[in-house]
């Protein structure tokens, strides 16, 4: 018999809705309605004026969407950084988040609870109110997913797309690479690697990455946006560095040229599990790095500021006109930037 604690398929129970949905207070006094039982959308005020706690002025609402597929016990915490890194690399500040969770038949109401408390917790530290979304069990999934959207807004003379890069501008990167990737290898791949000689360890370390330093480039973005205005941001996820380059060069009408691959930060897991499971670093998952191309005299600024946000970052390359391509140094000279057809933990993890 199934135990009392666990879900039926459907809608959760109204008395657990609420109870998950109490504590979500909006901080922002433009949320006219949130997460509330019974509630089909939420509705925010988008009229600023000049007594609101966030300022006066025009604002434009960014919204970006991510479903997490994949199961790990940060599924919450994930679903909001990397949502919110979609909206940060636009300029614009993350301010309000839906979650809509697909719970597989078994889940329990402590299991549930679990996922929102990591929703709710990972929303506070980045000053996000959890708004609204859906939540039922259903039949044909074996594991939970969480499917975002986020609400950002900015002013438009601050706004930066992806496709804003010009030649000449130098290319920056924060934070280390292949950061997600590598947690999430430890999680689903640890037998392999340890199979391939990876300590345990270092296995254990590459686990909590997802926690510390995390995959969220709020902070990286906010700080260099303060201090420069960024021709281009882009926030690497599938296929790693080597795609972001390509997506943020084919959205500018331009080329890019990345300069001594050797130097990029990668971290000693994250080269120690690739060596051991035969992946290429530059084209396996990368959320936690931010991509910006800025201009040359920007430089010192830019970095000065992602030093201050905690990351660091350093000068990997710069933007060059479409026609010299997508090009990298390598000791032969310079060589094609590789292309990745799926992201190299997908090949992985797929055979």
């Amino acid at each position: 018999m199934p135990d009392a604690d666990t879900l039926p398929a459907g809608k959760l129970p109204l008395d657990l809705l609420a109870e998950l949905l109490a504590p979500l207070a909006p901080r922002d006094p433009r949320v006219r309605v949130g997460a509330r039982t019974g509630e089909d959308a939420a509705i925010i005020d988008m009229k600023e004026s000049s007594t609101s706690a966030f300022g006066g002025g025009e604002r434009l609402l960014v919204v970006a969407a991510d479903p997490i597929t994949f199961a790990t016990d940060l599924i919450g915490r994930y679903a909001v950084a990397v949502n919110a890194n979609d909206v940060a690399v636009r300029g614009a500040t993350p301010r309000w988040f839906l979650a809509t969770l697909l719970l597989p038949p078994g889940t329990t109401r402590a299991g549930v609870r679990a996922i929102m408390n990591d929703l709710a917790a990972a929303c506070r530290e980045l000053e996000i109110d959890l708004v609204g979304g859906h939540t039922e069990v259903t039949s044909g999934i074996d594991r939970p997913i969480v499917a975002g959207a986020m609400l950002g807004e900015v002013a438009p003379e601050r706004l930066v797309t992806t496709g804003g890069a010009r030649p000449g501008d130098a290319l920056l990167l924060g934070g280390a690479l292949a950061v997600e990737g590598t947690a999430v290898l430890a999680r689903e791949a640890a037998a392999a690697l340890k199979a391939r000689g990876v300590p345990s360890a270092t296995i254990a370390c590459a686990a909590d990455l997802l926690r510390d330093p995390g995959i969220s480039v709020v902070a990286m973005a906010r700080a260099v946006c303060d201090v420069v205005h960024p021709h281009a941001m882009h926030d690497p996820t599938e296929g790693g560095l080597a795609t972001a380059l390509a997506e943020l060069a084919a959205a500018s009408g331009a080329g890019v040229h990345l300069d001594a691959p050797a130097t990029l930060l990668f971290l000693p897991e994250t080269r120690a599990f690739c060596h051991a499971l035969g992946l290429d670093p530059l084209g396996l998952l990368a959320s936690g790095a931010l991509l910006a191309a800025v201009d040359p005299d920007d430089v010192p600024a830019a970095l000065e500021a992602l030093l201050s946000s905690g990351a660091g970052g350093h000068v990997i390359g710069r933007v060059t006109p479409a026609t010299a391509g997508l090009t990298m140094a390598a000791t032969e000279g310079t060589v094609p930037l590789p292309t990745f057809a799926r992201d190299e933990l997908a090949r992985w993890l797929e055979g």
